[in-house]
């Protein structure tokens, strides 16, 4: 049938797949890692977001990069980076700019690297496969 997705059983695809959920996991843990620092909670503050959400927001980013990184609860981590995603876009950069000072392009690549996630799961490269006993829709 020419329908099928063969593609799938070709370890170039699973070697692809685990280098999407790397780029996607260390670019949030250097975005996270920096979001600890007293500064972020200014800038918080300054755009009207709760300064409360500092350590939230870098935790989230930070151990959602770690997951992905390892292929554990990776839907569940691309969920939540898809909602702090859709922040960033919305409420921090005001979705006026796809481009240029204050745009939105790198957000909107992170936030569809981060639905292919959701669909495709962790793949074959990762611990939620070797496990096994993980339910799929924790993966």
């Amino acid at each position: 049938m020419l329908t099928a997705a063969i593609f799938r059983e070709n370890k170039l695809h699973d070697i692809t797949h685990w280098g999407i959920r790397a780029a996607i996991g260390a670019i949030f843990i250097s975005a996270g890692s920096g979001k600890f620092h007293p500064g972020f909670a200014g800038f918080l503050a300054s755009i009207g977001v709760p300064v409360e959400l500092q350590i939230p927001i870098a935790l989230a980013e930070v151990i959602g990069g770690t997951l992905l990184i390892v292929g554990v609860l990776s839907r569940i981590s691309s969920s939540i980076l898809c909602i702090i995603n859709l922040g960033a876009i919305f409420v921090v950069k005001g979705a006026t700019n796809l481009t240029g000072d204050g745009g939105y392009d790198i957000d909107l690549m992170l936030l569809a690297g981060n639905l292919l996630i959701i669909i495709a799961g962790p793949g074959r490269v990762s611990i939620s496969h070797v496990v096994k006993k993980i339910p799929r829709f924790l993966q």
